[in-house]
């Protein structure tokens, strides 16, 4: 068996046709055939037949799919690790991370492993739990640090820190000037919030629908955390973020936490990162940086 003829195989797959694989592949059909052929021939397995419209999987066919997927990334990771050793590289670092935990965790975690090897190379993506979950079980990423979900398949995740949601107004706003409030005396209110695919969004629309209450009337929607703390500073506009996010930004945007008990919501900030998969060296160094960093969180007050 040839990893030419599994990568020919597995782009056949991806289109569904002998032609269009051909034409991406630069080969001719002939060829591919026959490296179809080959492929079978060494598995003993039929793994494509032809339609009217193209060529379909078989069940050998769709499970080999399956391998090859998990053999790409695999490839993927010698090479990059093949080329960090003939280059003499300490190592290039791909982080991904929710805009919440830049400043505090991600920005000084950097700027410590770059202090201790100046030759790192750090690239930091920026996107909700969904993409960078996703990105990481791609190769694409080394390790996410952001709310920790539900355990992901061949992943391992590292707690660093324990933070919690809370509702924040600008400091003018009428309600900011109350001890104790209820959902029930929000309800009306408009907010400015991340897109539908994070877990403040989720949050906020159960602990709604909880207690009996219509949506919230969401008036804004942006993924950048300084506008929406520009937005609610300036308007009449609620927000939902982050404690420590919400007070560090409260003394330069004039903001004020709002006490609604039922809107106190836990959220377990971690490390997450594929088990058994290639990691740059400075990758341990950054995640035990990391947990230095959140270690200084969970002692101040």
């Amino acid at each position: 068996m040839e990893l030419r003829d599994i990568e020919y195989f597995a782009v056949v797959a991806e289109h569904g046709h002998l032609g269009r694989a051909a034409e991406v592949l630069d080969l001719s059909t002939a060829a591919l055939s026959k490296s179809l052929r080959r492929l079978e021939t060494s598995l003993q397995a039929e793994l494509v037949r032809r339609t009217p419209q193209g060529v379909e999987l078989t069940i050998e066919g769709g499970a080999l799919l399956a391998r090859v997927r998990g053999l790409r990334s695999s490839l993927a990771d010698v090479a990059r690790e093949v080329g960090d050793l003939s280059h003499g590289r300490i190592g290039h670092l791909r982080i991904g991370a929710h805009a919440g935990v830049l400043r505090d965790l991600v920005g000084r975690a950097c700027s410590g492993l770059l202090n201790d090897a100046p030759k790192v190379t750090v690239e930091v993506t920026i996107a909700a739990n969904d993409v960078l979950e996703s990105a990481l079980q791609r190769g694409e990423l080394d390790l996410i640090i952001n709310s920790i979900p539900a355990p992901l398949e061949n992943t391992v995740q590292d707690h660093l820190y324990d933070d919690e949601f809370v509702v924040y107004s600008s400091a003018y706003h009428p309600l900011a000037k109350h001890k104790h409030l209820t959902l029930a005396d929000i309800a009306q209110e408009r907010w400015a919030m991340w897109a539908p695919n994070v877990p403040s969004w989720h949050r906020l629309h159960q602990a709604f629908a909880d207690s009996g209450l219509p949506p919230p009337k969401i008036a804004i929607i942006t993924s950048s955390v300084s506008l929406r703390l520009d937005i609610v500073a300036a308007s009449d506009l609620l927000g939902l973020n982050l404690k420590r996010v919400v007070r560090q930004a409260a003394p330069r945007y004039a903001l004020a936490e709002l006490p609604v008990a039922e809107m106190t919501l836990p959220l377990r900030t971690g490390v997450t990162y594929r088990k058994s998969a290639y990691l740059p060296p400075a990758a341990g160094r950054f995640v035990e940086i990391l947990k230095e960093t959140a270690n200084r969180f969970a002692e101040k007050p």
